[in-house]
């Protein structure tokens, strides 16, 4: 089981049950997300397992610094989970779905990257360490009116 996790997302959904599933079994978890506010019940209940940074993944300083504070902190992550990702209507022939593309393909896609790329120097100077990057079935087989989230989770594969 990994000691030191890595979780984009990491305030519902998917990456608050990775989150809290980690942190019973006793790892201590960077939580990474948006809504820093929400994150609030897994510090009160695992106060000495997890360090809480509220950030957006499309943020490069802010994961840098979220990274370099854990990494100081906790030392060279197990996993890095980029898990964080954000699914909105949308449909290629309305041009005012445009800035959603962009906004879904930043987060869904981009922020899987910046997630990553903070932690991979120390990983490999560590000679260990996996990066988990989260997709979906809607990359494979894309959801009506789903168009910019499948294309995301298509890329993320």
């Amino acid at each position: 089981m990994p000691q030191l996790v890595v979780i984009s997302g990491a305030s519902s959904g998917l990456g608050l049950a990775l989150a809290r599933h980690y942190l019973e079994r006793g790892a201590t978890v960077a939580a990474f997300a948006r809504r820093g506010e929400l994150l609030h019940a897994l510090a009160t209940k695992f106060p000495d397992q997890v360090f809480c940074y509220a950030l957006d993944v499309r943020d490069v300083p802010a994961v840098q610094n979220a990274a370099n504070d854990f990494i100081a902190r906790a030392g060279v992550p197990d996993v890095v989970i980029a898990n964080a990702g954000v699914s909105v209507g949308t449909l290629t022939e309305y041009a005012e779905d445009l800035v959603a593309f962009q906004q879904v393909m930043d987060i869904n896609v981009l922020g899987m990257v910046k997630t990553f790329q903070p932690f991979v120097a120390a990983m490999r100077a560590a000679q260990q360490g996996t990066l988990v990057g989260i997709a979906s079935v809607a990359g494979f087989r894309g959801l009506p009116g789903a168009s910019a989230y499948s294309a995301s989770k298509a890329a993320a594969i």
